[in-house]
């Protein structure tokens, strides 16, 4: 008779989704493994994405958050779950982890394959005033019961969110649900730094409000009992103030044990989610991976992927050989009545890839415009020279915002292209999509440009220099909304009849409201031997969104 083998003893630093995904993964691989987590605070797996949720008042019930408990964990998982239990030292040599309990003993714990999911901790600056305590910030269950308390006790009037990020924009919306002033303050000249700075631009544009405002290009030095103070002089009242400036990867117990860090600040791992140690692996907010599309370097800080790297993690410390092919980056965030999706690069991550690209601009409906409820919908792509290969796409309006950018994701993913778009055979029904749909319209733009059918210019990287700028709206909109400096007007039903006013010697932009009709005049032009014509993308709403020149009315 053989005698029975040693289970395998797998230790995992951290709960929440890559370290709880961890656990129940390497069960499902190997029924017979010691699997152990130990987690510092008094949670195992919590949904700490619908904190703000939670602080908004929109998730009622504070039980709901708690995605498992060490009691069910061990049930379901035969898992053994250790809250607020804090894991002090790694001892490679010896392949024990040295962890302090709630009673404040320290033992050693043996390991065979150790997973490391620390995730991130928020950015606390050094400024006067920070330990106030109307400064919170947003990690944790903990956390979030201050803030409620504070909420429900105080009774504050006006906010700050230091911070336009995910999270940021997240509590602001937050704190606005529960009737306070909220002023949103970014460093960069606009909020969600992923956007590209005309789609920031007109979210913001959208929802600034009396009572929803932001300070960008600002720079906090003071926190008082009363307000925030910046460098240049300015200050802003508020009698709460949340942290959202970012986060730092928790690599401490990693570095202390000689693993590698990369170069984003994350422990380095190769595909299978190990780091330089192949009995360690690292997970989550604190692993550095790669960018699916790049291949580059890159420390993504969202719970899809650390849910995902947590399973492969576990399935190989069990055994198995997965592979992790890095993450996009696809995310998606609610601002008031306004959503933005994002995928892949945006265009200072390409230009930075080495990319040679262009973008295209198309406004469409969330589905048929003669149903009810029809909303806008604003799509931005970047596209690669000479491919047509799709690089990213953000995605912004009130209505199926979230089912166009996962639909571009996933087109990335395939390495699809702009041609590709424009043949997908995408569901439609009034209620829910129109015939060619905002997916497919934005496919038949960029595939225009990507052809060379019709030649464009970017409002990006434009500047009237000598052109002959044709509106060809109608007057009304010209009156009520402005009009390029300098452009002369022809509406689309009157440009064949007034063909003789054009030049023949100067290259015509040929413009409208979003892009369609200057599309439409640009053939005209071009089939009536006007062969220096080009559209301007995105139209007018895109030029003022990029800063150029405009005079009001007509």
């Amino acid at each position: 008779m053989k005698p029975a083998l040693q289970p395998k003893r797998i230790v995992i630093v951290g709960g929440v989704a890559g370290g709880a995904s961890a656990a129940a993964k390497a069960r499902r691989v190997d029924e017979n493994a010691d699997i152990q987590i130990f987690e510092r605070g008094p949670f195992i797996s919590f949904a700490n994405c619908g904190l703000p949720y939670f602080i908004a008042g929109e998730i009622d019930d504070r039980a709901k958050l708690i995605v498992m408990t060490p009691e069910r964990f061990w049930e379901r998982s035969r898992v053994r779950a250790h809250v607020n239990h804090e894991v002090l030292a790694i001892d490679r040599a010896a392949k024990t982890v040295r962890v302090k309990g709630p009673d404040g003993t320290a033992r050693d714990v043996p390991y065979d394959k150790l997973v490391l999911s620390q995730g991130a901790k928020p950015v606390v600056p050094s400024l006067p005033g920070v330990e106030l305590p109307h400064v919170f910030t947003l990690r944790d269950i903990p956390d979030m019961d201050r803030i409620v308390r504070f909420l429900d006790e105080r009774k504050p009037q006006r906010a700050v969110v230091i911070g336009g990020g995910f999270i940021g924009v997240e509590m602001a919306e937050a704190f606005h649900h529960r009737g306070l002033h909220v002023t949103i303050v970014e460093r960069n000249p606009h909020i969600l730094p992923l956007l590209d700075r005309d789609m920031a631009r007109y979210l913001q544009d959208q929802i600034r409000r009396a009572d929803f405002d932001f300070k960008a290009n600002a720079q906090a030095t003071r926190f008082t009992a009363g307000g925030v103070e910046f460098a240049d002089g300015s200050t802003l009242a508020a009698d709460l103030v949340l942290l959202s400036a970012g986060v730092k990867a928790e690599v401490e117990l990693a570095r202390a044990a000689g693993l590698e860090i990369g170069a984003t600040g994350g422990v380095k791992t190769n595909g299978r989610m190990e780091s330089s140690d192949p009995d360690i692996y690292a997970v989550g907010d604190a692993a550095e991976t790669i960018h699916a599309l790049t291949g580059a370097r890159a420390r993504i800080a969202l719970a899809g992927p650390a849910n995902r790297q947590g399973r492969i993690a576990g399935a190989n410390a069990a055994g198995a050989k997965l592979t992790y092919p890095g993450a996009l980056g696809t995310s998606i965030v609610r601002a008031l009545n306004l959503t933005v999706g994002f995928t892949g690069l945006n265009s200072a991550q390409a230009t930075k890839g080495g990319f040679s690209f262009f973008t295209s601009l198309t406004r469409d409906h969330s589905h048929a415009h003669y149903y009810p409820g029809a909303k806008p919908v604003m799509t931005k792509l970047l596209v690669e020279d000479g491919t047509g290969r799709l690089l990213g796409a953000q995605v912004l309006g009130e209505r199926g915002i979230d089912k166009r950018v996962d639909v571009f994701a996933t087109a990335i993913a395939g390495k699809m292209t702009v041609d590709d778009l424009e043949n997908l055979d995408l569901a439609y029904s009034p209620p829910f999509g129109s015939a060619n749909d905002p997916v497919n319209v934005a496919g038949f733009v960029a595939g225009h440009i990507a052809r060379g059918d019709i030649p464009t210019v970017a409002p990006e990287n434009w500047q009237p220099a000598g052109e002959f700028l044709l509106d060809v709206r109608d007057p009304e909109e010209i009156a009520e909304l402005g009009r390029l400096q300098d452009a002369v007007n022809i509406p689309l039903g009157q440009l064949r009849d007034r063909l003789g006013e054009l030049p023949h010697d100067r290259r015509i932009i040929a413009y409208c409201q979003k892009g369609q009709r200057g599309y439409l005049a640009t053939c005209l032009l071009r089939g009536h031997g006007f062969e220096k014509t080009a559209n301007l993308r995105g139209g007018y709403l895109q030029a003022q969104l990029n800063g150029l020149a405009c005079t009001k009315g007509g």
